[in-house]
């Protein structure tokens, strides 16, 4: 049964966005995607998102982490309890922006200059969560966003930890999906008789070994899950 109603969940969530006054491509809307499946794509992609939201009659453009619970198209923005951004939230419109940079476009000329990347654009009206299960629901989806297995394997936080700490969640139902992609456009025009090289300069961003902390005791190796960050192998 459980599983019948999540099939049923899952056929509930429609393959396109809707397109609001909000997230509707006036420019380079051959760019543009209202697919389901490309926002999620570049959200299962990173970790870090910027919180836009306006504090005291003054916007603020915020760094923090982010997690996603796909099943119920909730995204999870963490915060301190003290953070202006997280408390000033609730209640108003905020815009959470996660952006891949793929690589540099390099033109014949400087105004066809470019860059290759994927971004979203989510907009809501965020819940502030607090205390309770979905306090650690939350916590957890946000954590298996960023490192899969470290929920598990790390100590869970107490209750002083919790009082320390909120999450946003907003839904993902008004989103703008833009991607670029593929090489310079003046190789038919005037330009591409200059002779010049042209082309794009990929930028790829992985994870490396991962480095043990100092204070670390001998013999305590790193854990799979952890080395599988990396795409290498535990060791000590």
């Amino acid at each position: 049964m459980d599983a019948q109603r999540q099939d049923q969940h899952t056929r509930r969530i429609p393959a396109e966005l809707a397109v609001t006054e909000r997230t509707r491509h006036r420019r380079l809307r051959d760019q543009g995607s209202t697919r389901v499946e490309d926002l999620d794509a570049i959200l299962r992609a990173g970790f870090v998102c910027h919180l836009g939201v306006v504090v005291d009659g003054t916007p603020m453009v915020v760094p923090t982490v982010y997690g996603v619970d796909f099943d119920s198209r909730t995204l999870f923005v963490h915060g301190s309890v003290a953070s202006r951004s997280i408390v000033r939230a609730p209640g108003a419109t905020v815009c959470v922006t996660v952006t891949h940079v793929d690589g540099l476009v390099l033109a014949r000329s400087v105004f066809e200059h470019g860059v290759n990347y994927r971004s979203a654009m989510v907009y809501a009206v965020p819940r502030l969560i607090t205390e309770g299960d979905e306090l650690l629901h939350g916590l957890r989806v946000l954590t298996e966003h960023c490192a899969p297995g470290q929920w598990d394997y790390a100590r869970r936080p107490n209750s002083k930890e919790l009082a320390a700490t909120s999450l946003l969640a907003l839904p993902l139902d008004e989103a703008s999906v833009k991607v670029a992609a593929g090489p310079p456009e003046d190789g038919d025009g005037p330009d591409g008789e200059l002779g010049l090289w042209a082309g794009v300069v990929p930028l790829h961003s992985h994870f490396g070994t991962p480095e043990p902390d100092p204070a670390l005791p001998a013999g305590i190796t790193v854990p799979g899950h952890v080395a599988a960050l990396g795409g290498g192998s535990s060791g000590g």
